[in-house]
């Protein structure tokens, strides 16, 4: 869900953008993982050919058997790892929309999943089975600070997006909005 959800006079849709796995997080920690990996990688090559394949440091002193081949397999590995996370972030996992229409009666919960059959993960109920706007939060070590539809007959839906929580007055706003636009209660607060 953006920060900058606000809900335009006598509108009767709301849409919410939800940001994927698009962070800048990602973008970066991925980059880390190739680099590093293709270090290693090159070690253990320039430490089998004895050519010095590295720009900042000189491999070919290595003993290629184990430090060699154990560099080498830890950039593949490293290597695998950075290719699933840059297809992560191709694929924009987790990313999507929630749509709120009052003119149709439909609320549309709407994300990508990992490619195949179940790609498209769509949700669709009448507004009048939206039961409340629910608050979760949880504060500690790994804290959690989210919103969820309750729906008559599911399990809550969850309405933001997954890692970094919302701040608490960004939490309560969103949530009282959407409150507010449905028509239903606000829990948890």
């Amino acid at each position: 869900m953006t920060a900058s959800t606000t809900i335009p006079q006598g509108s009767n849709v709301l849409t919410q953008k939800v940001l994927g796995s698009r962070r800048f997080s990602n973008y970066w920690w991925a980059t880390i993982v190739f680099l590093g990996a293709t270090g290693f990688l090159l070690a253990g090559l320039s430490s089998y050919f004895q050519k010095n394949l590295l720009l900042v440091t000189d491999a070919t002193q290595l003993i290629f058997f184990p430090q060699g081949l154990v560099m080498g397999l830890y950039g593949i590995a490293g290597l695998l790892l950075s290719s699933y996370l840059w297809l992560v972030i191709l694929w924009d996992l987790g990313g999507g929309y929630n749509e709120f229409n009052r003119e149709t009666g439909q609320i549309k919960i709407f994300r990508w999943g990992f490619p195949g059959k179940n790609r498209r993960i769509e949700i669709d109920f009448p507004t009048q089975d939206a039961q409340s706007v629910r608050v979760d939060i949880k504060e500690g070590i790994n804290p959690r600070r989210a919103l969820y539809l309750r729906v008559k007959g599911r399990r809550d839906i969850p309405l933001t997006r997954v890692g970094q929580p919302l701040s608490l007055k960004e939490l309560e706003t969103q949530g009282a909005q959407l409150a507010k636009f449905l028509g239903v209660p606000l829990e948890g607060l």
